[in-house]
């Protein structure tokens, strides 16, 4: 993997690094806490806002792993590690790399 594709896939990585952090911006809301008043909202109304709650926590959760492993990403690039499979050192292809760019492993290593 040459330098100018590290740099592309560092940019693509910061670039989902914003729409998730959009993403964040606008799940906030839904993830309010349920109005337990049942004079102003009906028992079926508050229980389909508390399943769109816990939706909502359970996207923030996948959001929150995915920050974590573009993060670890970039940190492997500063480090010079990025690209390289965690099991067995040989060279990730950049196509995979490309779908995934937080891959830590070869697809031979991810598939045993």
């Amino acid at each position: 993997m040459n330098e100018s594709d590290i740099t592309l896939t560092a940019n693509k990585i910061r670039a989902r690094l914003n729409e998730i952090e959009a993403e964040n911006q606008l799940g906030q809301d839904a993830q309010a806490v349920v109005e337990l008043d049942q004079q102003s909202v009906g028992r079926l109304s508050r229980m389909d806002a508390m399943q769109h709650q816990a939706m909502a926590r359970a996207q923030q959760t996948r959001r929150n792993t995915e920050i974590v492993r573009l993060n670890a990403a970039l940190a492997r690039m500063d480090e010079g590690e990025f690209g390289y499979c965690e099991d067995c050192g040989d060279e990730i292809a950049f196509k995979r790399l490309d779908l995934d760019p937080a891959a830590t492993k070869c697809i031979t290593c991810a598939s045993q």
